[in-house]
């Protein structure tokens, strides 16, 4: 304790590291401030309705990521979601369209154009949005409980420029910390939306708990624990990499010998992060929205059941085999051996025992496959660990924080901000936050992985 607590001394007198770590505690408690600005026209008084089913499906999904802006009709409501689909459009079209693989190879102004492109989609993705999420109110207030007296077309104009702003403020405010703060802005906005709920999911537990009908204080303690080990096992998925010998050939650049040095290629059992679980949840709703179509239907009735029961084994099985494939598709969609081999070739790099060129391409990517398996088995485990909480007694809302995307995320997030501290800490010769492990200031990112 009094480690750490000598560490966060040396921090404040860091005064970069303390001036970067003010202004991004300012630009969250902005973000945090604007998800309960409410939109003109919504009767507050009478939200608690639409948020109840704000919870369950997508709706639910995009609730968490928003931090609960979303159920609160905030202007905010959108987050930064439309951005992050924005960004994954732009990234898929730079494996399959010429024009961004140009873009990808033109170094600086090439991401400059390919940022401009991914802002502008983001609009149209935010105003397409924004229209459904807006009819979607409508719908709740066909008695007039939610939407107060005011024109439609007034409500909607008005409203929709509020949240496609609001979406691109958000996006700003992302930027902003991540050239001013500490840690990646729009990954640190997306850790505050999920961990805001956690306060109110523990106290919610405890309550449980603590009440006749609850199992006790021995309970609770027990699901900390086992809390506390799945994030552990979280840390070793997100962490987890192998590491490829390389020798880079001994070269002599003017009377200067370089090179000769033998280094590693990371390669991470989770090269795709949480991107399958995304994936995969969209579709486990599609089988429900389908079957509604048929409501006289008892097949398709019974197919509506099992895909709205969270905690069935028919939903979880088939959630499971999605991750899985997801996690192999989007990993061969992001790491590509032959450009990692091409680069290794180009720099003098070499795996020793492997020819350069195709065969270190093949060795590549049969190592990927390798590792992808176990990682896309842990990925799954993960995913579904939420449920089986839930088969147990945890409250839904808390049980959401023992996996699924939500953990993943905030690991994720919590891992990268500490290697950045440590970096200013070890720049001046000051102790980390963390005696070992792998984040004392050395980050292992995946080759061609998302940040």
């Amino acid at each position: 304790m009094k480690r750490f607590l000598d560490t966060i001394k040396h921090i404040w007198k860091i005064e970069e590291l303390r001036n970067k770590i003010l202004i991004t505690l300012g630009f969250i408690a902005v973000y945090r401030f604007g998800s309960f600005v409410v939109l003109p026209g919504i009767d507050t008084a009478a939200l608690n309705q639409y948020t109840a089913q704000a919870q369950k499906g997508l709706q639910g999904l995009i609730d968490i990521f928003a931090g609960g802006a979303f159920s609160r009709a905030s202007i905010f409501a959108l987050g930064i979601m439309p951005y992050i689909s924005a960004s994954i459009v732009i990234q898929l079209m730079g494996i399959a369209v010429p024009y961004f693989q140009r873009l990808q190879k033109e170094g600086e102004s090439g991401r400059n154009k390919q940022n401009q492109i991914t802002r502008l989609l983001t609009i149209a993705i935010t105003v397409v949005q924004a229209v459904s999420y807006l009819i979607n109110l409508q719908n709740q207030s066909e008695s007039g409980v939610i939407v107060n007296e005011m024109s439609q077309g007034l409500f909607m104009a008005v409203n929709v420029i509020l949240l496609t702003t609001g979406t691109l403020f958000v996006m700003w405010l992302g930027e902003k910390i991540t050239d001013r703060g500490i840690g990646n802005g729009i990954s640190i906005i997306i850790m505050i939306g999920i961990i805001a709920r956690l306060p109110q999911s523990i106290a919610q537990e405890v309550a449980n708990r603590m009440s006749g009908e609850g199992a006790g204080l021995i309970v609770l303690i027990l699901e900390v624990v086992i809390l506390l080990f799945v994030i552990l096992l979280t840390v070793m998925l997100v962490q987890g990499v192998r590491r490829v010998p390389v020798q880079y050939a001994k070269r002599v650049i003017g009377n200067k010998p370089q090179g000769g040095k033998r280094d590693f290629l990371p390669l991470k059992v989770n090269a795709s992060g949480v991107m399958p679980i995304i994936f995969a949840q969209a579709l486990m709703f599609l089988p429900a929205a389908f079957a509604g179509l048929f409501p006289d239907s008892d097949s398709m009735g019974a197919v509506s059941v099992a895909f709205n029961d969270y905690t069935g084994w028919a939903y979880n099985l088939t959630f499971a085999i999605l991750i899985i494939a997801f996690t192999y598709f989007y990993t061969a969609v992001t790491i590509n051996p032959t450009q990692i081999a091409d680069d290794l070739k180009r720099n003098g790099g070499f795996v020793p025992g492997i020819k350069p060129g195709k065969d270190t391409s093949d060795f590549i990517d049969e190592v990927m496959s390798r590792i992808t398996f176990p990682g896309s088995l842990f990925l799954a485990a993960v995913a579904i660990f939420p449920a089986f909480a839930m088969i147990f007694g945890v409250d839904q809302g808390f049980a959401y924080f023992f996996g699924g995307t939500s953990l993943l995320i905030m690991v994720g997030v919590i891992l990268d901000t500490i290697q950045q501290v440590n970096s200013h800490l070890l720049m001046k010769r000051y102790d980390g936050l963390l005696r070992s492990g792998r984040a004392k200031g050395r980050a292992t990112s995946s080759v061609g992985g998302l940040a």
